[in-house]
């Protein structure tokens, strides 16, 4: 890796990967550290990914964009960030033994859904997390949904769109939904199982058939979906100042901009829908974001009345390396295949 960068993005998922393609492909000089895991890494079937088949796992499609941004040339290291801070030529990233200097720094660290306590499915074979990816899979199936406040009360009632059959679990705990919402669930078709689960049963492949609770009673289920929130990972953005919602997401512009200067937030840390194509299209235009905040040209009046017009000595204004990686890069009208090889027969 080299020492200075123009975009550090720090994370690995859709929404990083896509800021750190864009500026890489526009001219400027990027490194990606991610500490690995995350919501995309997590998934055996890629959903709602146009051009993206079903049977890509998460690990896969997080492989094939990770090279993709390599042969366009980011520089990808594997660690945890464990500290940014302000320094007199940007930001300097510190990650294990990877320390760089950056003028730009994306933060893509994204979320942690709060898991409940087991017994539990396996994630992608009875457990689900994403309602929008997968409620699909789960037409005319059993469901259940996990969680005591207004958010697991609605996506219950929300399945009655796929399914008749859905249940609201509580396990045991008391319900903290609001009276109206309590009203709602009196009117839709919704069981709501106070009992606690005691344990799953699954079929020979794998998936979930049913759970048991505490009472004896057993209910047959295909997939459960756990409402009971998120953590989202905003410790770096905090160390610089960055300004949060509300809701604990990074406040962001349409370009991901924070409120502090070239420190920008991406994915699912920010508000919006947690989804693949949605985190892509925010990571598009963080990348276009970041090329318009570094690109050296068009040089303003302001500029051209400071430093003199441009020079041709000046362009183009991409680094050495890029250009290089550029002009070898098969996607380059200029480029040529290598000779094939010799057969020795």
């Amino acid at each position: 890796m080299t020492d200075h960068y123009q975009v550090t993005v720090v994370g690995g998922g859709p929404a990083g990967l896509t800021s750190a393609l864009y500026t890489t492909r526009l001219g400027h000089d990027t490194a990606v550290i991610n500490r690995g895991g995350g919501r995309a890494a997590m998934m055996l079937d890629t959903h709602n990914v146009i051009g993206v088949t079903e049977e890509v796992s998460g690990n896969e499609f997080l492989a094939t964009a990770t090279e993709q941004i390599q042969e366009y040339g980011a520089d990808y290291h594997q660690d945890h960030v464990s500290e940014i801070e302000p320094v007199a030529d940007g930001y300097r990233v510190t990650a294990g033994d990877v320390e760089v200097t950056t003028d730009h720094v994306v933060l893509a660290t994204g979320f942690s859904d709060e898991r409940p306590d087991p017994p539990l499915p396996r994630t992608g074979r009875g457990l689900h997390w994403c309602l929008h990816c997968d409620a699909y899979m789960f037409v005319d199936e059993p469901v259940s949904v996990m969680g005591v406040g207004d958010s697991a009360a609605h996506v219950a009632m929300i399945m009655l769109n796929f399914t008749p059959e859905v249940d609201l679990l509580t396990r045991g705990e008391d319900p903290e939904w609001s009276a109206e919402t309590q009203v709602m669930l009196e009117n839709h078709p919704v069981d709501v199982v106070h009992e606690e689960i005691a344990g799953v049963e699954k079929r020979d492949d794998g998936w979930l058939e049913a759970f048991e609770f505490e009472d004896g009673t057993r209910r047959e289920y295909r997939g459960s979906f756990p409402m009971y929130g998120s953590d989202y990972n905003t410790d770096l953005a905090e160390s610089l100042g960055v300004e949060l919602n509300d809701d604990g997401t990074v406040a962001v512009d349409d370009h991901g901009r924070t409120n502090v200067d070239g420190v920008y937030a991406v994915g699912d840390v920010t508000p919006g829908h947690n989804q693949i194509p949605t985190a892509m299209g925010e990571g598009a235009r963080c990348g276009i974001g970041n090329h318009y905040d570094l690109r050296a040209f068009p040089r303003s009046v302001e500029e051209i009345e400071a430093d003199g017009p441009v020079d041709e000595a000046e362009v183009p204004g991409i680094s050495d390396r890029l250009r290089d990686r550029a002009l070898d890069h098969e996607g380059h009208p200029g480029y040529e295949e290598p000779p094939a090889a010799a057969d020795d027969d």
